[in-house]
């Protein structure tokens, strides 16, 4: 069994009140915690990858606020107290201030945050 706080899980990415923390809780599973202030869109930060998109699936929960999912099908709209799945090929834009919490695939959530982060993979 594992389990971790927002608190406990190490800062990946940050940038003003952009936040993303991660941490892998067993397996090949991995929690995310993020904050993206109203306008964070991550259009820039995911060109590079296949489609200049997010290729990691996500399973999670919006905490606060409001987000658009762009994917090659079309754009959704979550809001607070959306549970969600989240496939391959998506980039996302805060309309508001907005907190989730996902749950991913290690391997893949990690390929995604380092090239974000600028790291060769």
């Amino acid at each position: 069994m594992a389990k971790t706080t927002r608190e406990e899980t190490p800062v990946e990415i940050e940038d003003g009140a952009l936040e993303v923390r991660v941490k892998e809780i067993g397996g090949d599973l991995s929690v995310g915690f993020f904050r993206f202030p109203e306008g964070a869109d991550l259009t820039e930060a995911l060109q590079g990858l296949e489609g200049d998109m997010c290729q990691c699936p996500h399973w999670g929960y919006l905490l606060k606020g409001r987000l658009r999912l762009r994917t090659a099908d079309g754009d959704e709209e979550y809001v607070a107290g959306d549970a969600f799945y989240w496939g391959p090929g998506h980039v996302p834009v805060a309309l508001a201030d907005t907190e989730y919490v996902d749950f991913s695939p290690s391997g893949e959530f990690r390929r995604v945050i380092d090239h974000v982060k600028g790291l060769p993979g």
